[in-house]
């Protein structure tokens, strides 16, 4: 189980590699975007599953992406971020193309996790999902992350900071409805709870 602090893992991912990291959620395997296709690679996923991005914060993703953030997506990030709440916005370009072959869209998450915060301010806003091959339990845990990536770095320091275990909220965006809830998970914002 190799362990990397932030800088040293950073260095390896800008260098091409893929690591383990913590969460909030669920324990997340990680690439830079230009380096996403060994992740689906390593999980067996299917093609046609997007993964997420995953920034420091909010002005990481004004400063990486080419949106005009509207206000309804500024309002429910301010309310979500750092949080268990992933935003699917429309989207072009490269960082699409890396992340969601195909599509027009992308999702982006900041995590409540500092260790992981600390990690994205140096190696830049990485692709992500789960730490788990395609089909099999989500890892919960380092050590359960570690047995189904053996060879993959891990950031340290470990124990990893306890995460919920529940995978994110995922909403999406689409004119002319405003926001739909694709899976219900750790976080559900108060904006998108009906009375």
């Amino acid at each position: 189980m190799p362990l990397f602090d932030a800088p040293a893992l950073a260095a390896r991912l800008q260098q091409g590699g893929a690591a383990l990291l913590p969460t909030d959620t669920l324990p997340a395997l990680a690439a830079r975007p230009e380096h996403a296709g060994q992740i689906w690679r390593l999980k067996h996923r299917p093609p046609d599953k997007p993964l997420i991005l995953m920034a420091a914060d909010l002005d990481q993703f004004r400063r990486s992406l080419p949106l005009v953030w509207q206000d309804e997506w500024l309002a429910l990030a301010k309310q979500g971020w750092p949080g268990a709440l992933t935003l699917v916005l429309p989207c072009r370009g490269a960082l699409v193309e890396a992340l969601h072959p195909g599509g027009h869209s992308l999702g982006l998450r900041v995590p409540d996790c500092a260790a992981t915060r600390s990690l994205l301010r140096l190696s830049g806003p990485l692709a992500t999902t789960s730490a788990n091959r395609s089909g099999e339990p989500a890892a919960t845990t380092a050590d359960e992350a570690a047995d189904q990536f053996p060879d993959l770095p891990l950031l340290a320091p470990l124990p990893w900071p306890a995460a919920s275990g529940q995978a994110s909220t995922v909403v999406a965006w689409s004119e002319p409805g405003g926001w739909k809830v694709l899976r219900q998970g750790a976080l559900l914002p108060s904006a998108l709870r009906h009375p």
